[in-house]
């Protein structure tokens, strides 16, 4: 850098902090007003490194003796504040010895700036992760209340347009003498056991392609053919029926209260659809729910009672009995000759 375009700059150095460095005694001689204003007036015996501590006095020699240049910041207390400086050596050419002209630049601004700006891009990224952990709890919330098919129509529309599904199976159980056992046990108990047993009759429906619908107090309804169509429906609902028996028969063994299951299996068309607007469940409803609920009336404890139509559709592995009409439609009595293996895939 020539004399010329030292005093160029010192004249343009308006805001900018500007002073002359002696390279060999690494001292500070002249400084503009704004650099005294910063670092304190004039002392030709003042060193770099008292003003500057953290200056890298090596990093500094290796680049004004490669490219006549080096740059850094630095930070100090103005007036109980912290100021930022950009600096920036540039070795002269054409004086008398080796000396760099200073200039230094307030760039506290920026650098609060940059500081508010990282905060924010923290923030918005744990709010992010919050909204997504949020997210996948209501996802996990609604696949829980209707079938992954029915909630990614939610998601896409907003609605869940009514289908007919034909044909499905249905099974309905529920338990005898529900009511005395409400009375005769805290609701803590009963709501535990539910708990248990629905979360049992869950994996075990899963396991043969059975979906549960609803729960309703003792009352418990699944379904094998909605939403996706399911060819040996009457074998999965009868398949996971004989499991929730012997599930139960088991429990009886080793827990205080003695639940007696009944369930009822019909087959035939049912409506899928999301109920409601604000407090909305994924139900099915129709004529083959309604007869299944009347045969789970009609059942006796601890037995499977299907409508007679089943017994064609049924292999070797179930056993069926007539036993009386209900409502006018013949029935059979449903039991297992050898045991069910579960569906695989």
């Amino acid at each position: 850098m020539s004399i010329e375009a030292i005093n160029e700059q010192l004249l343009r150095a308006i805001g900018v902090g500007v002073a002359l460095v002696d390279l060999e005694k690494m001292t500070l001689g002249f400084r503009n007003d704004t650099f005294a204003e910063w670092f304190g007036p004039q002392d030709n015996a003042s060193q770099l490194v008292d003003l500057f501590p953290a200056l890298d006095i090596t990093a500094l020699h290796e680049g004004l003796k490669s490219t006549g240049q080096h740059t850094t910041e630095a930070s100090f207390k103005l007036r109980r504040r912290t100021m930022t400086v950009a600096m920036e050596f540039n070795r002269t050419v054409d004086t008398g010895g080796p000396i760099a002209v200073l200039v230094c630049q307030n760039i506290t601004r920026i650098k609060e700036l940059e500081s508010m700006i990282d905060s924010y891009s923290v923030m918005v990224e744990r709010n992010t992760r919050e909204i997504k952990r949020e997210k996948d709890q209501v996802e996990k919330l609604l696949l829980d209340m209707m079938p992954r098919s029915a909630y990614e129509e939610y998601k896409s529309f907003g609605i869940v347009a009514p289908r007919v599904f034909e044909p499905v199976s249905v099974l309905a159980l529920d338990f005898v003498g529900f009511d005395p056992l409400i009375a005769k046990h805290e609701p803590g108990v009963i709501v535990s056991e539910l708990n248990d047993i629905y979360s049992a009759l869950d994996r075990i429906g899963e396991q043969f392609g059975c979906q549960r619908i609803r729960t309703h107090g003792d009352s418990y309804i699944s379904v094998s053919g909605v939403p996706d169509p399911e060819p040996q429906h009457v074998t999965a609902v009868a398949n996971a029926a004989v499991r929730f028996l012997r599930y139960l028969k088991q429990r009886n063994e080793s827990h205080p209260i003695k639940w007696q299951p009944r369930i009822g299996i019909a087959t035939g068309n049912v409506i899928g659809s999301v109920v409601g607007v604000q407090r909305y469940i994924y139900d099915v409803f129709g004529p083959a729910v309604s007869r299944a609920l009347a045969l789970r009336q009609a059942a006796q404890p601890a037995s499977i009672l299907g409508e007679a139509s089943i017994s064609s559709l049924l292999d070797e592995t179930f056993e069926t009995t007539n036993c009386p009409d209900i409502n006018g439609v013949a029935t059979v009595c449903v039991s297992e000759q050898c045991a069910a293996a579960p569906a695989t895939g």
